[in-house]
């Protein structure tokens, strides 16, 4: 006799989902492990390199500032995720890999961009505390669902045997 339980969860689309993606995070904690550790590096890279530049180097020129401390990040970035995180993956040559990680980069950023327009400027959410938990939090998470996706589909995607 089927389980009338199990029946539901194979019709219902959310619940497929929800099985989907606790399988999914089940099978590859270890790569979303060094994904999200290699984030976190990157993020402190990014913050150090901008404070240094802001606060020793060039402190009268902020968007140089972090425009070089996006770029020192992000090759920070493409190396760890390269030699650690998807070790095993890959078969572009070094160039087409670098250019794909920047254009994924760029496509990452989107949801954080978005996340902020449509709280800003459509709800009306203006604060400072509302931007930053509609950009730094919510388009942060979206934003890097969509890297981790982007990575292993595009960039690094499996060797063919």
């Amino acid at each position: 006799m089927s389980n009338p339980e199990n029946s539901e969860k194979s019709r219902n689309p959310v619940a497929r989902l929800w099985t989907w993606g606790w399988g999914y995070l089940r099978n590859n904690w270890a790569e979303i492990g060094k994904f999200l550790t290699v984030g976190g590096a990157n993020y402190l890279v990014d913050l150090a390199v901008f404070n240094l530049f802001l606060l020793v180097i060039a402190p009268q020129w902020p968007l140089f500032d972090k425009c070089v401390a996006v770029a020192v990040a992000t090759t920070f970035s493409w190396i760890a995720n390269r030699s650690w995180t998807f070790r095993g993956r890959g078969g572009h040559g070094v160039f087409k890999e670098a250019a794909l990680f920047i254009l994924v980069n760029v496509i990452g950023a989107l949801p954080p961009l978005a996340c902020l327009w449509v709280s800003h400027y459509l709800m009306g959410f203006t604060s400072p505390l509302a931007d930053n938990i509609s950009a730094n939090v919510i388009g942060l998470v979206l934003g890097t669902a969509l890297r981790y996706v982007l990575y292993k589909l595009v960039v690094f995607p499996s060797r063919k045997v």
